[in-house]
This record gives structure tokens, sequence and C-alpha cells, in this order.
């Protein structure tokens, strides 16, 4: 397995960095209080198409040949992949085609397509608008875009952990959510390249805590069930590289429920008046409900992924 170097990154942030936001890292004065931290936050809500998720696919896609730009891309997703892919691919001039349930949330809908990609609704699931995905590639030899486990859209991802170094290079600790484990790969390649002391400290929910379960278990583990309602963090079966990369690079995965991410949202809304995602806001809930031990005063960073909050569930779980 070849990981990735602080080259690797630098190279990619100068090919995307034209079409990027280099987000801010905000100081978080109550939560600092809080936790006896030095807390900041890495404002990815303030990147374009709302979340991080626009880094990788902006880097994957100066990778393809001219006769794959010219045939296209695919991907399935609901949410911001959805997004990141659509813009990525109006950007370099390439065909976008997005595969999602046809029960997916309207507005993330109407958005993916208002940036340029043609949306093809499919069944109940992402699994199954996934099958039409990989039927669009064997048919049309489009490209097929994976949400997290290809090592070229980490490198994309990964140029979170670069900018949060270059802006903090005293860091001590970055804590970042996993879903399917993209953004950690990078964040945590990234940041341990150019400072290995740096700790690197994922968040899951419990509820899902698909990459927690295979590192205890040192394989790859397909849950049986995942319960968790947060999309970014809602994968039965995380990357092979992802993964591996995980296992050497990460400190330690932390998990808290649903209802304790929530409740975090809520409360970086409140107190930082910042809109975030359920997903974005794990790494703040881990830091409230004192998952991350560090010694006091640690120089922490919470990556706040996105902000594409979707408003009626949150209405739906405020009440329940």
């Amino acid at each position: 397995m070849e990981f990735l170097t602080p080259m690797d990154f630098e190279a990619a942030h100068a090919r995307i960095g034209p079409h990027i936001h280099h987000t801010p890292l905000l100081t978080s004065r109550q939560l600092s209080d809080r936790t006896g931290f030095d807390v900041r936050l890495k404002a990815e809500l303030f990147q374009r198409v709302g979340s991080y998720k626009i880094r990788g696919p902006l880097n994957k896609f100066t990778f393809l040949s001219e006769e794959q730009k010219r045939r296209g891309v695919v991907c399935s997703s609901a949410g911001n992949h959805a997004q990141g892919v659509a813009l990525a691919a109006k950007i370099h001039g390439i065909r976008a085609v997005v595969c999602m349930a046809a029960n997916a949330t309207p507005s993330k809908v109407e958005a993916t397509k208002a940036y340029g990609a043609e949306v093809v609704l499919h069944g109940s699931i992402w699994d199954e608008a996934n099958e039409v995905a990989k039927r669009l590639v064997e048919e049309q030899g489009l490209t097929y875009i994976h949400p997290f486990d290809d090592p070229q859209l980490v490198a994309g991802q990964g140029t979170v952990g670069l900018e949060i170094f270059q802006d903090w290079s005293e860091v001590d600790a970055v804590v970042v959510p996993i879903g399917g484990g993209g953004l950690i790969s990078g964040v945590a390649q990234a940041v341990k390249g150019l400072n290995p002391r740096i700790r690197v400290i994922g968040v899951e929910s419990s509820d899902g805590p698909a990459m927690q379960r295979s590192i205890q278990a040192g394989h790859l583990v397909t849950l049986d069930r995942v319960d968790t309602v947060i999309d970014g963090l809602r994968v039965k079966r995380v990357g092979e590289y992802t993964f591996a990369v995980v296992q050497k690079f990460v400190d330690e995965i932390v998990t808290l429920p649903d209802q304790d991410i929530f409740e975090a949202m809520l409360w970086v809304m409140e107190r930082c008046k910042l809109v975030v995602e359920g997903a974005a806001a794990a790494p703040v809930g881990a830091l409230l409900h004192g998952l991350v031990k560090l010694p006091p005063k640690s120089r922490v960073v919470c990556v706040l992924s996105g902000g594409n909050l979707d408003f009626a569930q949150l209405r739906n779980l405020k009440w329940n």
C-alpha cells in the first residue's frame, strides 16, 4: 500500500486552489472555555457547494485521460458528494451523471441539477441508485467517481489538513468526522506527514461505527445494519484504502450516539452562530462529551466538514 506524502497534498492544492476557498480557522472561546483546550474550527461549511466534498473530485478530474473526460463521469450520492462532483465536472467541462434514490431530498436534487449534472432517480436506497451508476459505466463508458475510496480523491480532501497546518502549525490534535473515511484519510496523512506528533482523532456515530469496528477487528467489517440517520456518517463498509490509512495514521476513534451529535449541532448554531450539518457537528460533540482526552490547553482543531443541513430532518428530531 502506497501512502500519500506532503508533496502529494501540496501538488493537489496547487491544482485545485484556483477553484476553492481556503476556509478559515475560527476561534471558539465558548468551546475552549468548556473543554480547557484552545479550540479552533476549520469551517468547510464556507467551502463551495457547502462542504469539503468539492476538493477531491477537482483533484481526481485532473488525472482523467482526454477520452475519459470526453465520455464523462458518474457517481451515486444523495448528498455532498453529488454536488461536489457536479460542480467540479462543470469547472472541468466534463459531463456528469449523478444517480440518486427516488426519495432523495428535493432540494438536494435541484442543487445538483443547478451545478450542471444530469440526475437519474432510481430505487429507495443508495445501493439501488449505485447499481444504476455501475450500469452506466458499462453502457456508456462513464468513469465512476467513488465517494471516498480513491487515493487521488483523498489527496484532494486532504488539502483540508494542509491548510490547517499552514494556518496553525502549532496544532496538537485534529478531530475529524468519519463516514467512509475519505476526509480523515486525507487529513491524517497530510498533517502527520508534516508533523508526526499531531494527534488525529476520528469521530463516528455509535449507531453505525463501521470504521471503529473494522479497526478493532483488524480487517474490513461490513455492518449488518446502520441505524444512524446522519448522511455523512451512514456507511455500512468503509473503503479498503481508507481503512489502511486509518490503521496507520489515525491515533484514536471515538463514538457517540446520533442524539448527542444533533445536540452538538444545535450547540454550534446557538453558541458559534454557524449552520453545520450532522457529520460536521460530530467532532464538537466529542469535545463537549469529554471523549477527547488531551492535556489541558492543548491546541485542537475540529473539522466542520459541511453546512448542508436538512432542516426538515432537524425539525423532526427536535420534537422526538
